[in-house]
């Protein structure tokens, strides 16, 4: 995933379906990236493979960010796919524009909190996301993703510029759609299956059964389709 210090949105974006809520609650809807372990990587070419390359950067100042459309009512969220495609990631560690700060090279974890607004007092873009009562978290192993300030994978990289809707610059309409263009277009047809996960109910809401959560999310797993495909 390419980080910027101006700020580069993420690509592919989040988007999940959230079901089970009360629909007369009014909740919000935030995520955070959380470091997966304490490692730094790098990128072997010869094996086109991620290895450590020692110990984790100092942490990061902790940021969150809550969608656009929160708060809002269960009925609200229940009935559109919540897309986070507006939130951008950087490596500022000095950001005052209320990005995601990481740091390049290293593995980290999306998490999408739901968080009932009477529990949401001391939410807030720099604070870590309040824990307790009326606050739930949820994380999918597919979404883990690798920071990078350039692509370190020449197919990744053409995949994203035909793919991604805010790289039109990067076109070349004119080239000859053969090799790695096919495997492009064979992507176009190909579709992750909705991951589901099961959770207990949010405290204050009726107990009504399985409750569940999904999404069609694909981060770091691009690479190792690619790689299977063709070694740089």
């Amino acid at each position: 995933m390419i980080i910027t210090k101006a700020g580069r949105r993420m690509f592919p974006a989040m988007r999940v379906k959230i079901s089970g809520l009360d629909p007369h609650q009014q909740y919000y809807i935030a995520m955070d990236i959380v470091p997966v372990d304490n490692k730094r990587y790098r990128y072997v070419y010869h094996s086109s493979k991620w290895m450590v390359a020692g110990n984790a950067d100092s942490p990061v100042p902790p940021r969150v960010y809550i969608h656009p459309d929160s708060p809002a009512s269960g009925e609200t969220w229940m009935r559109q796919v919540i897309s986070f495609d507006k939130l951008k990631l950087t490596n500022n560690e000095l950001d005052d524009q209320g990005h995601i700060i990481l740091h390049s090279m290293h593995k980290y974890q999306p998490r999408v909190h739901v968080i009932r607004k009477d529990c949401g007092d001391d939410l807030s873009p720099i604070k870590p996301v309040p824990s307790g009562e009326g606050v739930k978290a949820f994380s999918f192993p597919e979404t883990v993703f690798t920071t990078v300030t350039a692509y370190q994978n020449q197919q990744i990289t053409r995949l994203k510029i035909d793919r991604n809707p805010f790289a039109k610059g990067f076109r070349d309409s004119g080239r000859n759609r053969m090799g790695l263009e096919a495997l492009v277009e064979s992507y176009a047809f190909w579709r992750p299956s909705l991951r589901t996960l099961t959770f207990e109910d949010i405290p204050g809401i009726p107990k009504q059964g399985c409750r569940d959560l999904k999404t069609g999310c694909i981060f770091s797993k691009l690479d190792n389709l690619v790689s299977r495909q063709t070694k740089p």
